[in-house]
């Protein structure tokens, strides 16, 4: 089923409005104004009133694509944590202004951990066994941990994993299993040794870098990524989760591969793309997203 995902009812973030290459975010308590490649259309509300708004502005370095610097209000803190609740799961984050516009935190990821919280708490395996890869600062570790998971949470780059670390502290969860390591190398080896999972989630990047240089290149690696996820995948009780920021990957791509690799043993499955609506009712996309479970 192709679906559209979005965030809704949190209290704690909204995107206030996009444009001109730009967004506007509230979380918590501090507006925040960043670029965003995917906004092409106009700005909904004047630049005075994002210049009133924003306490926190993320400008380019000359001759930078990515790379930047964070102008701030007085008042507005470097780092601030936000909360997230979805039945009796409650989150809490800290947020940080990083010098790649980003603050820690993928806001539209929220109906994934929804449905990882929903689904791991489904599993007849108790405790089930859920491997996190590019867990970034580890949301989706977090939903589910809550749900009752003997989580694997795996990433390339040290800090980051020291960053979800502590959002698991301000969570009040614990027990994480922490792996700072390459995700090829890691899948391979989990391979070679039987290790299964009953749930996988996946958020690859477009490009990266392992911890002792590893390349890291969707397209050339992807395949072959989805691959080992099905020998790691247990066959009877399970989930799969993807999502794909890369622009120009469509869902379909996603759709082919899997359905290529895991045949039959797609079920209840969903695609599609994940968006944000800014009160100018634009629709932002963020995504792709491709999930099935047993």
């Amino acid at each position: 089923m192709y679906s559209f995902l979005t965030s809704e009812n949190w209290p704690d973030y909204e995107l206030v409005d996009s444009g001109n290459f730009e967004k506007l975010e509230r979380f918590g308590s501090y507006y925040v104004a960043r670029p965003e490649p995917q906004a092409i259309w106009d700005k909904h509300l004047p630049e005075q009133e994002w210049q009133r708004m924003a306490q926190a502005v993320f400008k380019r370095d000359k001759g930078s694509s990515e790379k930047g610097q964070w102008q701030l209000k007085k008042g507005m803190p470097e780092q601030w944590h936000i909360n997230y609740r979805y039945k009796d799961m409650q989150l809490r984050f800290r947020l940080g202004l990083s010098s790649f516009k980003h603050v820690g935190l993928f806001p539209e990821q929220d109906a994934n951990w929804q449905f990882i919280y929903d689904t791991t708490r489904n599993l007849k395996t108790k405790p089930p066994k859920v491997l996190n890869m590019f867990a970034y600062t580890g949301a989706a570790s977090l939903a589910a941990k809550a749900a009752g998971a003997d989580i694997t949470h795996l990433d390339s780059i040290k800090q980051v994993n020291f960053w979800a670390r502590d959002n698991m502290e301000a969570s009040n969860l614990d027990n994480i299993r922490w792996i700072v390591e390459d995700a090829m190398k890691f899948a391979r080896r989990e391979v070679k040794r039987g290790n299964t999972y009953n749930g996988i989630i996946l958020d690859p990047p477009a490009y990266g870098r392992g911890p002792n240089g590893e390349k890291w290149q969707l397209e050339d690696e992807l395949n072959e990524l989805i691959k080992l996820c099905h020998q790691m995948l247990d066959k009877t009780d399970y989930f799969l989760l993807i999502n794909l920021y890369s622009l120009g990957f469509s869902a379909l791509i996603l759709e082919n591969l899997m359905h290529q690799t895991f045949g039959a043993q797609i079920k209840n499955e969903e695609l599609g793309e994940i968006y944000l609506q800014d009160k100018g009712e634009r629709k932002l996309p963020l995504g792709t997203f491709f999930r099935f479970k047993s």
